[in-house]
């Protein structure tokens, strides 16, 4: 499957998705929308998940790994977004930019970069089917 399938397929699931919190703290922090979730046919085992992150000014998740399988494309759809993969260096996202984890990676830092702006991340995960959960706190 090409990766221009793939990502109008998941711009797609974007137009059509209605937000649903999965991941809030006293109203200010981060929400999380699943917007699509389809087996790959040409690739048995293997699922395709898009989330939605949208990001309060100031708000952060927590460090979190992502279930074990998973590599995972990030694109800053608005805003800007601070992240730190692994050992790599903590950088600012805008716009247009994106990353990717691979499995097992550890997201340390991952935050709105703006006190004053909210910012917005789509975080598409390639993994096992049936992999979950898709997001563990590190404590």
């Amino acid at each position: 499957m090409k990766i221009r399938t793939i990502i109008t397929a998941t711009c797609a699931a974007l137009a059509f998705s209605i937000a649903v919190p999965v991941s809030a703290h006293d109203g200010e922090a981060e929400t999380v929308a699943k917007n699509f979730e389809a087996a790959i046919p040409n690739i048995p085992g293997k699922s395709l998940i898009a989330v939605e992150v949208d990001y309060a000014p100031g708000t952060a998740s927590p460090s979190h790994t992502h279930a074990k399988s998973s590599f995972i494309y990030a694109y800053v759809i608005s805003g800007a977004i601070e992240s730190k993969v692994n050992d790599g260096e903590t950088r600012i996202y805008r716009a247009g930019e994106s990353w990717s984890e691979p499995p097992g990676a550890l997201h340390s830092v991952s935050r709105n970069a703006s006190k004053t702006e909210p910012a917005k991340l789509l975080a598409v995960f390639v993994l096992d089917t049936g992999d979950n959960p898709l997001t563990t706190p590190v404590k």
